[in-house]
């Protein structure tokens, strides 16, 4: 399970490096993760391992692709969905056309969300991370938790 927020820099040929205590666990995956667009927020990147991919990605397809919200979503994520790997010192390659569209340039930062990392520029994170949830916001699922 991925978990923790990290300052990352993108080098200048779009490469990050996967934080060290992060890529035991990608390496337990394949060592392999796809990298695709946040499809409801932008300024986001979302990187899964590939088995978590394989059944997202499967998910997705599964969509009856008659209705355009589906063919949207199967577009943002399985159409541009692409694979790294970590070279030998851990970093992974960006495709620039993912790095263009989601703003994300030199300065970023790398979320652990459970089965999935999120990739922020980081004035987008900035952004979110400052705005609170008011509490008309709050669901009835969140009123469940123990916080």
């Amino acid at each position: 399970m991925f978990q923790g927020e990290t300052a990352i820099t993108l080098d200048d040929k779009g490469r990050i490096a996967i934080p060290a205590a992060h890529r035991e666990l990608v390496a337990k995956g394949g060592n392999r993760l796809v990298v695709t667009y946040n499809p409801f927020e932008h300024g986001c990147l979302w990187l899964f391992p590939d088995k978590e991919w394989e059944r997202v990605r499967d998910e997705i397809n599964a969509l009856p692709s008659v209705k355009a919200v589906h063919r949207s979503l199967q577009m943002k994520l399985v159409g541009a969905a692409a694979h790294v790997e970590p070279d030998g010192n851990g970093r992974i390659l960006l495709p620039a056309s993912q790095r263009v569209a989601a703003g994300i340039e030199k300065r970023a930062v790398l979320l652990g969300m459970g089965n999935k990392f999120e990739l922020w520029g980081e004035q987008a994170h900035l952004a979110k991370i400052r705005e609170t949830i008011g509490e008309a916001q709050i669901t009835e699922d969140m009123l469940e938790l123990k916080l």
